[in-house]
C-alpha cells in the first residue's frame, strides 16, 4: 500500500511539482503579497485528470495550464489542511508517465494567512519602518518551543503540494520598497549593495533568487524589512561564507553575538559528516515577536538561518550580549544534513529530522544548548562534544531530560504523541503533537544505539553513509531502520547484527509512557554543583528563612546551563519548596527577576508559579506577564518565541486566569499569528 502524507490534500503521487517560480509584489499599504506561482510538474501516471494543490486563506485569481486559461475548483476548507485547489487537466494534454506540464496560479495573500507575520513598526527594533517575515514553519516550528521542519503553513504563502514528501527547486522575483531575502541564492542585486543603492522604504527594487537544490516546501522562506548585511571573517581554505542580516540598530550586536562561532560550527559538522554543500550560511536576526528560536532555510549554495533575537542584550531576547545562547546556530547548522538534505517524508516521522541533530549539540561559552531534536539534536550534541568536551555533550542530555519528562507528562491524555513515530490520521493537526519528544527521545535513542554499537568511532562513519545514501530524498523510519541493519551487516557482521537484534526497536519507536525503554545514564560532573545547591535548599525546608545563610555568591561560578539545571531540579521536587523559601530565593538571587537570559527567566517563573501556596505564586504572576509581553522596566522586548510565551501564559493562567487573559488580549496583536492562535487555544479562548 502506498504511504502518503496525511497532512496534504494534494495528489503528489500522481503528478508532482519539480520546480516553482514565484513572481511577487509586496504591497506594504494593503499588507498583501500578490503575484503568481508557476509550477513545473511531472506526471507519474498516464492521463491524470487533475492536479491538486494545498492552499489556505489565499485569494485565487486565475489559473493557466501551459499558458492557456484552465478550469479550477477551490474546494470547501478543511479546518486544518485548508482548501484543496483542483486544476483540471483535460484529455487534450494527453499526459503520459514522465511527461511535463506547466501550471501558473495567480493569487493574493490575505490577512488570514498564517505563514505571514506583518510587524508594526513598534515591533521592529528600529521602530521606524514596518517589517515582516514569511516562513512556512519547519519541523521545529510546530513545536511549542522551536521552529519545526515539516510544518504545514507554506500553503498560506503560495499554492503548493505542501508535503515534505515532495522536494522542489524554486526561483523568485520579489519587488519591494524594503530589502527582501529568500531561502535561496541571491542572483541580484548583490548582498553587499543594500537595496541596490536606492532609498529604503521609498523606491521599489526587484530581488531575484534561485534555489537549485531540491528542498521541501517548508523551507521556502521570505523576509523583508529594514535590513543590512555584515559578513563574518572567512575561514582559511573554505569556499563557503557566513554573515549576519539584521536591522541597522542591531547589526553590530548581531555580528558580535554570532561571528565567533558560526563558521566553526559548520566547519566541525562538515568534518564529522560530509562537506557542506550550500556555499553560504547566513544568520538573519528577526524582531522578538518571531515565534521560534530558529529555523534553517536553504539558499542553494547558501542556507540562511532565520533566528529570533530572543537573546540580544536589551531589545532582543538570541542576542544575550554574552554569546550564551548561540547554540541554536549549531542546531540549525545540523539541519543542513538532517532535515534539509535527508528529509522526513511526513510529520509522523519528524524525529528523523530533529532527533539526529542532537547528536552534535554545540554549546555556547556558558554552555547553554538550544533547540534540540532527534537526529538534528544528536548531531548538535556531537559538535558540542568536539568543541567543548565530552562532559558538555553529556550535560546537554541532562538539561534535555527534564524537558522530555515534561513533554511526556503533557501528552499523558493522548499517549500516541509520546511515540517517536506518530500514526496521524488524515487531516490531524501536527501542531497538537509538537513537543520536545522527537528531539529528546529521538536523540536519547541514537545515543543508546551509539553506546550499544561501540561509540562515536562506530557511529560517525555510519552517519556519513546515511547522508550519502539518502541525500536529497524524503524517507520514513522504516527506510532508516533497513539502512541501519544493512550498513552494520556490511560493516560489522554478525557481532553488530546480534546487538541490533537485541534492541527493542518497537518500544523505542512506537512505545508510550513516561519512561525511556532503556536506562540511559549521563556524566553528571558539570551538573553536580547545581544538584548540590538544590539539595541544600531542599534540606533547609524545615529551617526558618531568617536562619539560612544563602547568598548571591552561591551562583558566582555557575554557567547559564548550571543555573538552568539548578532551577529545573527544584521544579522537580515533590512537595515543592515552601513559599517562605521561594520568597527568600527571590531576594537572595534577585538577578532571577531581571536577567535578560530568557532560558533562566522562564525556569524561574516556572518554579515560583507552580508553588502550592497560591498567595506566593500570585506575587509573581503580573511580573511574569509583563516579562512576556515586554512591558516591564528595562525590558528586552516581547517574548514571542513559543518556547517562552506559551508555557509562561499557561503557568500564569493556572494561578490567575483573568490576569493571563487580560495581558494576552491587550498584546495579542504583537504576537505572530501562529503564536497568537496557539496561545488563544492554551487559554481556552478558541472554544
Amino acid at each position: 500500500m502506498l504511504a502518503t502524507d496525511p497532512t496534504t490534500q494534494s495528489n503528489y503521487w500522481e503528478i508532482t511539482t519539480t520546480h516553482v517560480h514565484f513572481d511577487w509584489d509586496i504591497d506594504w499599504t494593503k499588507r498583501i503579497i500578490s503575484g503568481s506561482a508557476t509550477h513545473t510538474l511531472t506526471s507519474k501516471i498516464d492521463s491524470p485528470a487533475e492536479v491538486i494543490f494545498d492552499t489556505q486563506f489565499l485569494d485565487i485569481k486565475s489559473v493557466e495550464v501551459n499558458g492557456v486559461p484552465a478550469q479550477y475548483t477551490l474546494r470547501e476548507p478543511h479546518e486544518v489542511m485548508g482548501s484543496a485547489l483542483a486544476v483540471s487537466l483535460d484529455a487534450s494534454h494527453n499526459l503520459k508517465t514522465g511527461d511535463g506540464v506547466s501550471v501558473t496560479l495567480a493569487y493574493n495573500t490575505t490577512e488570514k494567512c498564517t505563514a505571514i507575520g506583518w510587524l508594526e513598526k513598534e515591533l521592529a527594533n528600529g521602530r521606524k519602518k514596518v517589517s515582516f517575515s514569511v516562513f512556512p514553519m519547519p519541523t521545529e516550528a510546530r513545536h511549542s518551543s522551536e521552529c519545526p521542519d515539516g510544518q504545514i503553513y507554506a500553503r498560506s504563502l503560495s499554492p503548493l503540494q505542501d508535503t515534505p514528501s515532495v522536494k522542489i527547486t524554486y526561483s523568485a522575483n520579489v519587488r519591494s520598497t524594503l530589502p527582501a531575502l529568500c531561502s535561496a541564492l541571491r542572483v541580484s542585486p548583490p548582498s553587499e549593495s543594500i537595496h541596490d543603492g536606492k532609498k529604503i522604504g521609498e523606491k521599489v527594487v526587484e530581488y531575484k533568487y534561485n534555489q537549485p537544490i531540491a528542498i521541501p516546501s517548508y523551507l521556502i522562506a521570505l523576509a523583508s524589512g529594514n535590513l543590512v548585511y555584515k559578513p563574518f571573517d572567512p575561514l582559511p581554505g573554505k569556499s563557503w561564507k557566513t554573515g549576519a542580516w539584521a536591522e541597522p540598530e542591531t547589526i553590530d550586536a548581531s555580528y558580535w553575538e554570532f561571528h565567533k562561532d558560526t563558521a566553526h560550527y559548520v566547519e566541525v559538522a562538515e568534518n564529522l559528516i560530509t562537506p557542506y554543500e550550500f556555499g553560504v550560511y547566513d544568520v538573519l536576526v528577526l524582531p522578538p515577536s518571531f515565534p521560534y528560536g530558529g529555523m534553517a532555510c536553504r539558499r542553494d549554495n547558501p542556507i540562511r538561518k532565520f533566528t529570533e533575537p530572543a537573546f540580544l542584550y536589551r531589545r532582543m531576547p538570541l542576542l544575550a550580549g554574552d554569546r550564551s545562547l548561540v547554540g541554536v546556530v549549531a542546531h540549525e547548522a545540523s539541519h543542513s544534513w538532517f532535515g534539509n538534505n535527508v528529509t522526513t517524508a511526513d510529520s509522523g516521522h519528524f524525529w528523523l529530522n530533529e532527533g539526529r541533530n542532537s547528536f552534535a549539540v554545540l554549546k555556547d561559552e556558558a554552555g547553554l544548548t538550544q533547540g534540540l531534536t532527534g537526529f538534528t539534536t544528536y548531531l548538535e550534541r556531537i559538535l558540542q562534544g568536539e568543541l567543548r568536551g565530552s562532559a558538555e555533550r553529556e550535560f546537554s542530555y541532562i538539561i534535555g531530560r527534564k524537558a522530555l519528562t515534561d513533554a511526556l507528562k503533557q501528552h499523558e491524555s493522548k499517549p500516541k504523541y509520546q511515540r517517536l513515530v506518530i500514526p496521524y490520521t488524515f487531516g490531524e493537526d501536527p501542531d497538537e503533537a509538537y513537543s520536545r519528544v522527537p528531539y529528546e527521545k529521538g536523540s536519547n535513542f541514537l545515543l543508546y544505539l551509539e553506546r550499544q554499537l561501540g561509540g562515536l568511532q562506530v557511529m560517525l562513519p555510519y552517519l556519513k553513509d546515511y547522508v550519502n545514501t539518502f541525500r536529497g530524498q524524503s524517507i520514513r523510519t522504516e527506510e532508516w531502520q533497513k539502512h541501519l541493519f544493512k550498513y552494520f551487516s556490511e560493516n560489522g557482521g554478525k557481532e553488530k547484527l546480534d546487538i541490533l537484534n537485541k534492541i527493542d526497536f518497537k518500544t523505542w519507536l512506537h512505545g508510550e509512557g513516561l519512561d525511556l525503554p532503556a536506562v540511559v545514564e549521563y556524566d553528571t560532573s558539570l551538573a553536580q554543583k547545581a544538584y548540590d545547591l538544590a539539595k541544600a535548599w531542599n534540606d533547609s525546608r524545615s529551617t526558618p528563612p531568617s536562619d539560612l545563610r544563602f547568598s548571591q555568591s552561591d551562583l558566582k561560578d555557575f554557567s547559564s546551563n548550571q543555573i538552568v539545571v539548578f532551577l529545573e531540579t527544584l521544579q522537580s521536587l515533590s512537595p515543592g519548596l515552601p513559599g517562605s523559601h521561594l520568597r527568600l530565593m527571590s531576594k537572595t538571587y534577585s538577578s532571577f527577576n531581571t536577567t535578560g537570559n530568557a532560558e533562566i527567566r522562564s525556569r524561574w517563573y516556572g518554579l515560583v508559579l507552580q508553588s502550592e501556596e497560591k498567595d506566593v505564586a500570585q506575587e509573581f504572576t503580573e511580573q511574569a506577564a509583563k516579562w512576556i509581553v515586554g512591558t516591564e522596566k528595562g525590558s528586552t522586548g516581547l517574548k514571542g518565541r513559543m518556547k517562552f510565551c506559551r508555557p509562561g501564559f499557561k503557568s500564569i493562567h493556572k494561578v490567575d486566569s483573568d490576569l493571563a487573559i487580560k495581558y494576552f488580549e491587550s498584546n495579542k496583536q504583537y504576537f505572530h499569528p501562529i503564536a497568537a492562535k496557539l496561545i488563544s487555544k492554551d487559554l481556552g479562548l478558541n472554544k
